[in-house]
């Protein structure tokens, strides 16, 4: 059953007051204006009910949450990953912490998989055949939870099949810049295997870039230098240390873009048109696989060639060459060639997967919608991705969901709460969603919360966000003690690992940009929703990993979690009260708050980046940026002017028109910088300032991408017409940003 009839299930006899709640189907109750006696219904946000479900966030509950989501492993469309979802449904409709009502509805996705039959396989061969030696198949069985059957084997999702075989060259991250450097060396890469380590571009992009060059296939490890900060022993990594231990292997999407492949732009129902699987854009164009350092140290410490550049250089002992092929002085006999053969066996899939959604319906506009969510599926046992994020939604619906069914709370707007699934074979079930429901999400979605992984370690908040939701973020985190810091808020330790100057507020916490990492990104890159992600996380001065070591890996365990990464779970707690207070904030308050003119200071910096990077490039080119530098100063003005109308509003007992047409143009300006057609070569990408930035100068992305591909084209080229059309874009997108925040009869 879909959203819409769930929602419709709802409405029963009661009258309908022309305000449809989540996709038109749902109305306000009879009565719903005049609650019993005792009942919250919120006019404005609450303080002691905020206080109260502060209170009640238990961070055992947490733990024994995480403890059942990650006992065993979940992969997406699994029974585990199905079970869950049950677990879900049955927790939102228990008859004393339940939720308005929950449904699961269900997508057919492409996914990938691997061939239990046929085992992918690594190998270094003779001439004749001969293996001389093999990559482990699995990760070793440290602690009795990495050698089950539904443990699924390393592997490269959607890397297609094949068994290339080749001398074996080191290509560091695999970026473009570093295949041209190998060739630059002199190397031939045609028919060779790629050795790259994670980082420095995507996974799928290190294949895209190795074909290009005549790569057969690709191998990906993790180097301890990246990871275990250059640590690598038995004894100095997992179970003993929270490192990455040797035989430990990063799984992951290996697809370019985010949704359903065979369905972009439409939901993946039985009914949807689908591409041909053989013909689908975006995935790896030849085999890959992923190995453990352990093994990548016998193929790296062995090559001969050149010495690696020293960026290149990492930490597992030896020094880096970029051969091609093994010394002979190596662990391989001397004067004979042996090569690496990839053997790569995986398969494609439809499966069904499905999304859990718990909904509360608001009491007084239930027509607007305030979305939390979190992927529920994970590679193998999940503890901290996705499972930590998972336990904290858990404990924060059961909250709400009490005083809900206590009859002493109901929030002011619609809640929504979801559990994706497939994400982590690209997004799947949050990207399908917003396709199937694309025009009433965009019509009535406040905002968008997104906790994936709550706790990567426990030392402060990170938030990443759209500059609206700078403001709810830090009014909640100053209102929250910081886990074992006497005296100081979450805000004040925030502020003590991430910070910035601003020229608005002074010394403010950092508050990251949204990429495509998590399921916020179909909200803020498709719709234009005003998106945030929220966690905690580790100490940047002690460590120089890229994530949490076990990432993607079978040592993700709950034992990982509660030796290492959160004893006590004190950091789950403060993430579930941060994002249950930026939750409520939202719901609750009569004012959306949502600070709009926080985009000013963004936009600036951007502008001043263009004029003082790009400017003499483009005036060489005959091309002004005043009417940008016009169009920030028309948004700039605006933001103000509607910033004091809300204090005017705010001191003054304010029509509840009033009201709904300012809330509405506070919601509707991140809609504003959508223009589907400004990246056509990005699918889903329409938000003209938070595209993918490929450039070097940190602007407007399209004016910058188009700067850099112009660059040493000549005067008058494509090229160079390709930047007036993304200066215009700009223009015209602010320019209409700051119509929508000027007075609503201002035409």
């Amino acid at each position: 059953m879909q959203w819409v009839k769930v929602l419709g299930g709802l409405v029963g006899a009661s009258a309908l007051l022309g305000l449809g709640i989540i996709l038109g189907r749902f109305a306000i109750p009879k009565g719903a204006d005049a609650p019993a006696p005792g009942v919250s219904v919120s006019q404005d946000l609450d303080l002691e009910i905020l206080e109260t479900v502060m209170k009640q966030l238990d961070a055992s509950k947490i733990r024994e949450n995480l403890r059942e989501l990650s006992r065993e492993p979940h992969l997406a469309s699994s029974p585990r990953d199905e079970a869950l979802a049950q677990l879900l449904l049955h927790r939102w409709r228990d008859p004393e912490s339940g939720l308005d009502a929950a449904e699961a509805p269900t997508y057919e996705a492409l996914l990938s998989f691997p061939s239990r039959e046929r085992p992918n396989r690594v190998a270094v061969v003779g001439p004749t055949g001969t293996i001389l030696f093999s990559c482990r198949q699995s990760e070793q069985n440290l602690t009795g939870e990495q050698g089950g059957p539904d443990v699924v084997p390393p592997y490269a999702a959607y890397a297609p099949p094949g068994t290339p075989q080749g001398l074996l060259v080191y290509a560091n991250r695999g970026t473009e810049e570093d295949f041209m450097e190998l060739q630059t060396q002199g190397i031939r890469l045609e028919g060779t295997i790629a050795l790259t380590r994670y980082g420095g571009t995507g996974r799928g992009a290190k294949a895209v870039n190795a074909a290009k060059h005549g790569v057969a296939g690709v191998l990906v490890y993790t180097d301890p230098a990246d990871i275990n900060d250059g640590h690598s022993s038995a004894s100095q990594t997992f179970p003993n240390s929270w490192r990455l231990p040797p035989s430990g292997v990063e799984r992951g999407s290996y697809y370019e873009y985010f949704g359903d492949p065979l369905t972009p732009y439409l939901p993946a129902n039985p009914s949807s048109f689908r591409l041909n699987p053989d013909t689908v854009p975006g995935f790896p164009p030849i085999p890959t696989q992923p190995i453990g350092f352990e093994d990548a140290k016998i193929l790296l410490c062995n090559l001969q060639g050149t010495l690696a550049p020293a960026a290149w250089q990492g930490a597992l002992g030896c020094d880096y060459k970029l051969g091609p092929g093994f010394r002979p002085d190596g662990d391989f006999p001397a004067e004979r060639y042996f090569w690496v053969n990839v053997s790569v066996h995986n398969r494609l899939e439809l499966r069904n997967s499905s999304n859990v959604l718990g909904i509360i319906r608001g009491a007084v506009e239930p027509d607007r919608y305030v979305l939390y969510g979190n992927h529920r599926d994970s590679w193998v046992h999940g503890a901290v991705d996705p499972s930590s994020g998972t336990a904290v939604l858990l404990e924060l619906s059961r909250v709400l969901g009490t005083l809900l069914k206590k009859g002493t709370w109901r929030p002011r707007r619609s809640i929504v709460f979801a559990s994706w699934g497939a994400e982590e074979f690209g997004l799947i079930g949050s990207t399908e969603f917003t396709e199937e429901f694309f025009s009433k999400l965009q019509e009535r979605t406040v905002a968008y919360i997104n906790v994936d992984i709550s706790v990567f370690a426990n030392a402060t908040l990170r938030a990443q966000g759209t500059p609206p939701v700078q403001s709810v973020i830090f009014s909640a985190a100053k209102q929250i003690p910081a886990p074992g810091l006497d005296g100081l808020s979450i805000y004040d330790n925030w502020i003590r690992y991430f910070n910035r100057s601003s020229t608005a507020y002074g010394l403010v916490p950092s508050l990251g940009s949204l990429g495509a990492g998590s399921d916020y990104a179909p909200f803020i890159h498709f719709l234009g929703i005003s998106s945030m992600d929220i966690a905690y996380t580790y100490d940047r001065s002690k460590t120089s990993a890229r994530i949490y070591p076990t990432y993607h890996t079978a040592f993700d365990t709950f034992g990982y979690v509660d030796k290492f990464v959160d004893p006590g779970f004190s950091s789950h707690q403060a993430v579930a009260r941060t994002a249950g207070s930026v939750l409520l904030r939202l719901s609750d308050s009569l004012f959306l708050p949502l600070n709009v003119s926080d985009y000013g200071e963004t936009l600036r910096n951007f502008l001043q980046a263009a004029q003082r990077d790009l400017g003499v490039l483009l005036e060489q080119h005959s091309i002004s940026l005043g009417p940008l530098v016009t169009a920030v100063e028309k948004f700039e003005g605006a933001a103000a002017a509607l910033g004091q109308h809300v204090s005017a509003l705010q001191k003054d007992t304010p029509d509840p028109l009033q009201v709904r047409m300012l809330n509405d143009q506070l919601m509707l300006l991140e809609r504003t910088f959508l223009n589907p057609r400004a990246f056509p070569e990005e699918r889903y990408y329409s938000h003209v300032l938070w595209a993918p930035r490929t450039g070097s100068v940190a602007t407007f992305p399209g004016l910058a991408n188009a700067c850099s591909r112009a660059m040493n084209t000549s005067l008058g080229s494509a090229a160079w017409a390709e930047v007036q059309r993304q200066l215009s874009i700009l223009v015209v997108a602010l320019e209409g940003a700051a119509a929508t925040l000027r007075p609503v009869a201002d035409l």
